[in-house]
C-alpha cells in the first residue's frame, strides 16, 4: 500500500522564494523613494515652522529681535510653552526625520530677551540631510522664503536675501 504524503515540493518552495525576491526589488526603491520624499516635506514643515517661531519671537519677546538659537526658541516664557518643540530645540544639531537642523545668526546684540536669551537683529537656518536620508538640502532667513539645493550651500546663506546658486526657492 502506497503512501501520499502531502506538502510542498523543494521546487515548489523555491519558486514561491524567487517570486518573492522579484517582488522585493521591484517595490525597494519605490519604499526608499517615498521614504526621501516624506524626509524632505517633514524637513520643510520644519524650517516652516522655525520661521513662524522666529516670528513669534520677534513680535513678542525678542522686541524686533529674533532668536540666536534654537535652544532659545523652546525655552519656556513666562510658565508657558516655548516659541519651538522639543523635537527642534534640543539636541546638538537638533535631528528630526533624517535632516540636521542649525540656525545661525549675525553677531548677537546685547540685549536679554523676555525668555533670558539674547537676540539676534537677523538669522538664517538650514536642514542638512544625513547620508542615504534625503536628496535635497534646504535653508531658510529672515525673509522667511525657504530655498532648495542638491548641495549644500546653506552654511554660505546670508541672513536676509537668496543663498549662492544653485539655491533656488521652493515653491510655496
Amino acid at each position: 500500500m502506497l503512501r501520499r504524503h502531502s506538502g510542498f515540493t523543494l521546487i515548489e518552495l523555491l519558486i514561491v522564494v524567487g517570486i518573492i525576491g522579484i517582488i522585493a526589488a521591484i517595490a525597494i526603491p519605490g519604499l526608499t523613494r517615498a521614504r526621501i520624499a516624506s524626509n524632505e516635506a517633514s524637513a520643510i514643515a520644519s524650517l516652516r515652522g522655525i520661521n513662524s517661531a522666529q516670528q513669534a519671537f520677534w513680535s513678542s519677546c525678542g522686541g524686533g529681535m529674533y532668536s540666536p538659537s534654537l535652544s532659545n526658541l523652546g525655552q519656556p516664557v513666562n510658565g508657558a510653552a516655548g516659541y519651538l518643540s522639543p523635537d527642534l530645540s534640543t539636541g546638538s544639531p537638533p535631528v528630526k526625520s533624517g535632516y540636521e537642523f542649525d540656525l545661525g545668526t549675525a553677531t548677537p546684540v546685547a540685549r536679554i530677551s523676555c525668555n533670558g536669551g539674547t537676540v539676534a537683529a537677523s538669522y538664517h537656518t538650514s536642514a542638512d540631510f544625513q547620508p542615504g536620508r534625503g536628496g535635497r538640502y534646504f535653508g531658510s532667513n529672515a525673509d522667511g522664503t525657504l530655498y532648495q539645493s542638491t548641495v549644500s550651500v546653506f552654511g554660505s546663506m546670508p541672513d536676509q536675501g537668496a543663498p549662492p546658486p544653485p539655491a533656488i526657492a521652493v515653491a510655496q
